[in-house]
């Protein structure tokens, strides 16, 4: 279990990726290639993606949880995908603007 709150940031321990958080509160399950992630800068890398949790994390995308409660983004991409209390983030979608015309 991670703390998440805006600004912590986490890494996998499987591959590359790394996040920061941008909404979220509370303690939660932050898992990225099937394992648990840890604080930026505490772990390193051993072992590989479990197959069903290797779609990949892409650089610079935000992923959220359906209920749109937790928003991350991914300041490094990897070959494992995220994941929440075992629930799979999607890419989050642009919001549309208002006209301004």
């Amino acid at each position: 279990m991670v703390e998440l709150k805006p600004g912590a940031r986490f890494q996998s321990t499987v591959c590359k990726t790394q996040v920061i958080v941008v909404k979220g509160d509370g303690e939660a399950e932050l898992t990225c290639g099937g394992t648990a992630m840890v604080a930026a800068g505490t772990g390193e890398i051993t072992g590989e993606p479990a197959p069903d949790a290797a779609e990949g994390t892409l650089l610079g995308k935000r992923y959220s949880n359906p209920e749109d409660t937790v928003e991350l983004l991914a300041t490094k991409g990897g070959s494992g995908s995220i994941a929440i209390d075992g629930a799979a983030l999607s890419v989050a979608e642009a919001k549309t603007l208002p006209a301004s015309d």
